[in-house]
């Protein structure tokens, strides 16, 4: 099975598909160097959250990349190793001339590297909101941006172009404002929930799709309320400011401010860094599922929390899941934080997987790199979310059905 990285370099962010885990690590700094212009004998290549540096082995030419610590999904930073600082110039021994002479040459300390260009149009995605809206209204079966939008969904103000995700180094989904039912096959209806060995059953509670899906999925499982995004955008930025050495330009693929003006902008969509953040805001691990991998990435898993929460994720959207008194018992009976560990909690956590694979083979989620476009307006035919954006930059027409 191929990996699939995004990966974010001095100059933007790229996405690398179909890398064989057998291919060497040279051969993967090799693309690396291709994508992101960082020379391979100079590559930092950071992985995980938080971010740390993955060991290069001295054998790069015969280990294979399933050796380092990245797995299908991840997003890494590849950044350049800062010059190391030379020694000074010898001083010449002095000679019997007139005046001795003296070096003009000065020590010049080591220079970092340049900083990077946060306009980021790259090979990843690089759309604003409303284009965003349109490819996923299109996905869905709903009304493109021009037709009456859900009222709940917040639209973006036409005098102030919003900020592509993009710009910050990291791709979230091309729209957590999209239906949770969009997806990039459906081969027919699929479970909300699945059983469990006590008469309980995993749930899938469905939160709103208003550009903050994440936030209110989140304020589901830990609070029960499905309108949180406000305090816990407040939260994330608050993080960020707090721990400069952490969420660095470097990390965020902005300034912090630009950042936080980001994060706090009800249009805007979270993912894997905003998760980790709640994650120790609420001191407990966030289990989020992805539909289309049947993975789960367990936030906060190394941080001795006692308590966990689920997350489903479709490649458009984040619900909230919880176990549930039995199938169809109403939601204030919902139970969403438990002990892991626990045999309940095995029996919460396989029910969980079996409603996620069940999900799974009704094709209920989106594959944003591979579904096949077709433009509405002069019919022409495109694959992935990456053509469509770019077709839509080049000629205007934003209405897309999938074929």
């Amino acid at each position: 099975m191929g990996i699939s990285l995004r990966c974010r370099g001095p100059s933007g962010q790229v996405t690398l598909s179909g890398l064989e885990p057998t291919m060497s690590v040279e051969a993967f700094q090799a693309v690396l160097h291709e994508k992101t212009g960082v020379a391979p004998s100079q590559q930092e290549i950071l992985c995980g959250f938080p971010p740390k540096q993955a060991a290069i082995p001295a054998d790069a030419s015969t280990t294979p990349l399933s050796s380092l610590p990245i797995q299908n999904g991840d997003t890494i930073t590849v950044r350049a190793a800062p010059t190391p600082p030379q020694p000074p110039a010898p001083t010449p021994a002095p000679t019997p001339a007139p005046a001795p002479a003296t070096s003009s040459a000065s020590h010049q300390p080591p220079q970092p590297p340049a900083a990077a260009n946060h306009q980021f149009v790259g090979d990843d995605m690089d759309e604003d909101p409303e284009l965003a809206m349109a490819i996923a209204a299109s996905l869905a079966d709903q009304p493109g941006p021009s037709a009456a939008a859900p009222a709940a969904a917040p639209k973006p103000t036409p005098s102030a172009p919003a900020r592509s995700t993009a710009d910050f180094g990291y791709s979230h989904p091309v729209a957590a404002g999209a239906s949770h039912s969009g997806g990039s096959a459906k081969a027919g209806p699929a479970p909300t929930s699945m059983p469990t060995a006590d008469g309980s059953a995993v749930t899938r509670r469905v939160v709103n799709s208003d550009n903050s899906c994440l936030f209110n999925a989140v304020g589901y499982v830990m609070d029960r309320s499905r309108d949180r995004q406000r305090e816990l955008r407040q939260v994330i930025a608050t993080a960020v400011r707090g721990d400069p050495f952490t969420f660095n330009e470097g990390f965020l693929g902005a300034s912090t401010e630009d950042y936080c003006k980001f994060i706090l902008d009800p249009t805007k969509w979270g993912g894997a860094i905003e998760l980790a953040i709640l994650s120790a805001h609420y001191a407990r691990e966030i289990a989020a599922f992805d539909i289309q991998t049947c993975r789960c990435d367990v936030y906060g898993q190394d941080a001795g929390y006692s308590e966990r929460v689920m997350l489903l994720y479709d490649g458009l959207h984040y619900d909230a899941m919880a176990a549930a008194a039995y199938d169809g018992a109403p939601e204030e009976l919902d139970v969403t934080i438990y002990t892991p560990g626990t045999p309940a909690a095995s029996d919460i956590e396989a029910a969980a997987a079996r409603l996620v694979k069940a999900i799974h083979d009704a094709r209920q989620f989106t594959d944003t790199a591979n579904f096949t476009l077709r433009c509405g307006v002069c019919q022409v035919g495109l694959k992935g979310e990456k053509e469509a954006v770019e077709h839509a930059k080049a000629t205007g027409h934003q209405n897309f059905t999938e074929y």
